[in-house]
């Protein structure tokens, strides 16, 4: 699985990559220390990158304290340093979105949410794909029921991953539709079922309150559901997404992150900053546009990418 991952991570992380390993590596000195100019430079490389302004001021004031007390050969070893650094940032031993063998419910609900045009109807299609490929039978619910293209939408990725769909006419109440999906996928004993919700402005309560109301339609038939709730955010947009991601968190107690479109940006260390000021974890990544190419996120994996490629 990690072998896949980077393979896809390697590429899809190329343009960050570039705009934050590449960069630092041409600022570091091969034979002799780094000075203090050096290391405000790598700093301000890191915050380009929209690791952020405090986890980058962590990283920088960890780097300086580690190359007083070690040996650090040229640009490889800072590599390494940050690398370190990275990996243990973003990977701090929680457990990932359940895919393979036995699932934490019958069925396993997943909640997706999100903003409009992040990614979301997408994202809720190569999930259920993944979900097919380790043997499960999956439903999806389309409770996007505002946006008129949305449960069309959705009827296309349902049909590319080869699952049902429960849907019903525009305007309906989402919770409603949440309520009979769920009901049928008990009375079928399916394995999983993915719930897509419309996409909402963060910041506009009475969109907020129909998530949570949402919710309590799912707890009524399954108490602990849902078991996952998945806040989609698109990398492109940088630290926006730590504005979302917190408001939606407050709204709707996130269990985990997808980021999507890692591959179109140089702002891959959004990633890092969302896990160091958001302590929710990114379950999964989207580094390309085909239907394998949402992959399960590995901090590990995603530093050495970063920094080796």
């Amino acid at each position: 699985m990690l072998g896949k991952f980077f393979d896809k991570i390697k590429d899809g992380l190329s343009k960050t990559r570039s705009a934050m390993a590449d960069r630092i590596a041409a600022v570091v000195p091969r034979g002799g220390r780094l000075d203090d100019e050096m290391i405000d430079e790598i700093e301000e490389i890191l915050i380009q990158a929209d690791v952020g302004l405090e986890t980058a001021t962590e990283m920088i004031d960890e780097l300086r304290d580690r190359l007083r007390d070690e040996s650090v050969d040229g640009p490889e070893g800072v590599m390494r340093l940050l690398q370190e650094q990275v990996g243990a940032a973003v990977d701090l031993e929680e457990q990932g979105l359940a895919i393979e063998g036995p699932l934490p419910g019958q069925p396993f609900v997943i909640l997706v949410v999100g903003v409009n045009g992040v990614g979301k109807t997408t994202t809720v299609g190569k999930l259920a794909k993944r979900y097919v490929d380790a043997g499960k039978t999956v439903l999806v619910a389309a409770c996007d029921t505002f946006r008129a293209a949305a449960i069309p939408q959705l009827e296309v990725w349902a049909e590319r991953a080869g699952v049902d769909i429960v849907r019903t006419q525009q305007g309906a109440d989402p919770a409603a539709v949440a309520f009979d999906a769920l009901a049928a996928a008990r009375a079928r004993g399916l394995d999983v079922l993915i719930v897509d919700t419309a996409g909402r402005l963060h910041n506009k309560v009475n969109l907020m309150e129909e998530l949570k109301k949402i919710r309590r339609s799912l707890a009524k038939q399954q108490p602990e559901a849902p078991h996952e709730t998945l806040l989609v955010l698109d990398a492109t947009t940088g630290q926006n997404t730590l504005s979302q991601a917190r408001q939606f968190n407050q709204a709707t107690e996130l269990t985990g992150l997808v980021l999507t479109k890692l591959d179109g940006t140089a702002k891959g260390g959004i990633a890092i900053a969302l896990r160091r000021e958001m302590g929710v974890p990114v379950k999964m990544i989207g580094v390309g546009e085909g239907l394998d190419d949402l992959q399960p996120f590995a901090g590990e994996e995603f530093a050495k990418a970063l920094f080796e490629g």
